[in-house]
Order: structure tokens, then sequence, then C-alpha cells
């Protein structure tokens, strides 16, 4: 039973932060890229931001540079986006996927969790 869980998301104003986990059991993160993924009402899904399985590369969709950041603790075999700077149009279900590869693939992302809401409106 391999699983990713999603947390932290919830409603917040404009301007503020949120910060979401993704927590594996089952398996170790060590060895997968990790992407944050998002769907907001009325659109499809959407890649916001990978971290390479060594935690030494990052990216991120242009809509969210400079204000969210993506971090791995595997010792906790956790990894974390931290939201800073809401706006409105940030407004989505966030998913979290693992890669079984050096870096997020959307066709490689093999395991998803059922996502948590984030709301930011005033």
């Amino acid at each position: 039973q391999l699983q990713l869980v999603e947390s932290g998301g919830g409603l917040v104003q404009p301007g503020g932060s949120l910060r979401l986990s993704c927590a594996a059991s089952g398996f170790t993160l060590d060895y997968y890229a990790i992407g944050w993924f998002r769907q907001a009402p009325g659109k499809g899904r959407e890649g916001v931001s990978c971290i390479s399985s060594s935690g030494g590369s990052t990216n991120y969709a242009d809509s969210v540079k400079g204000r969210f950041t993506i971090s791995r603790d595997n010792a906790k075999n956790t990894v974390y986006l931290q939201m800073n700077s809401l706006k409105p149009e940030d407004t989505a279900v966030y998913y979290c996927a693992a890669a079984r590869l050096d870096w997020c693939l959307d066709y490689g992302m093999i395991y998803w969790g059922k996502g948590t809401l984030v709301t930011v409106s005033s």
C-alpha cells in the first residue's frame, strides 16, 4: 500500500501564506523526483513545481516563481511547498506526485496523492 498524503490546505486571504506537506508511506522518497500540481475550478491540471530526487535542482511555473518554494526532508519522508503572497488565482486543489526518476515527467508520475484544497479569498 503505497500512498502520498497531502496536508496543509485551507482558506487564506490574498497575500497570505500556507505550507503544504506531502508525506509518503509504504516507500521512501529518497530516489523519487517530487512534483506539485494543481487543478483550479473549471481548468485542467497544471504543473506547479518539481524537486529532483537529490534535492539539488528545483523549478517552478512562471505563475508562482518568486512566491513558492519546494523543499524535501528525506529523514521525514516528506516534501513541502511553501506558498507566499498568495493570489485568488492560486485557488485550486493541490496534488503531490512522485516519479522514480531524477526529474518530474508528466507521464512518469506514478504515485499521486488525493489532493488538498487551497482557497485564496477575502
